[in-house]
């Protein structure tokens, strides 16, 4: 049976968590309890009780290296109307980035997201500046309702 995030993804198009190199994916402010493994593992990702979630405030910086070059056209992201992230900042192919330097290089893309897109729509990316990814870095920098708390 095809989860709902599967069954929302166009027929071209792939899931890419079977592309993703485990070894090097990191997430730094998740809380140790609510990690990323929830939000990107088939499975995991698949059950309401399980989220990924922000420690310290409501930023949340993502890498994911894939194991080999990908093409990205659209993301799913799901998150409660509350605490789901609210701008999302993309990066193709920028190793290395923290919090203290996120800001000194421009996005391949920036997103709004409203509460409608964290039902699990595919949100549209510029597909010309996603053509040759090796890696991606995601940078949650806040959450719908303005609280310390993002989950996705």
């Amino acid at each position: 049976m095809a989860s709902v995030a599967s069954a929302a993804i166009p027929r071209s198009q792939a899931d890419l968590v079977a592309f993703v190199d485990w070894r090097g994916v990191e997430c730094l402010n998740q809380s140790t309890s609510h990690s990323l493994d929830n939000a990107l593992k088939q499975g995991y990702r698949d059950d309401d009780d399980l989220h990924l979630e922000s420690d310290a405030d409501e930023q949340l910086l993502i890498y994911i290296p894939f194991t080999q070059v990908i093409k990205l056209h659209s993301v799913i992201i799901k998150g409660p109307e509350e605490e789901g992230p609210k701008m999302v900042k993309l990066f193709a192919n920028k190793e290395h980035m923290g919090f203290s330097n996120v800001n000194d290089y421009p996005p391949s893309d920036s997103i709004a997201l409203s509460p409608k897109n964290l039902k699990e729509r595919p949100v549209n990316l510029k597909y010309i500046k996603f053509q040759g990814v090796c890696s991606l870095t995601i940078f949650i920098e806040d959450n719908q309702g303005g609280n310390d708390i993002s989950k996705i």
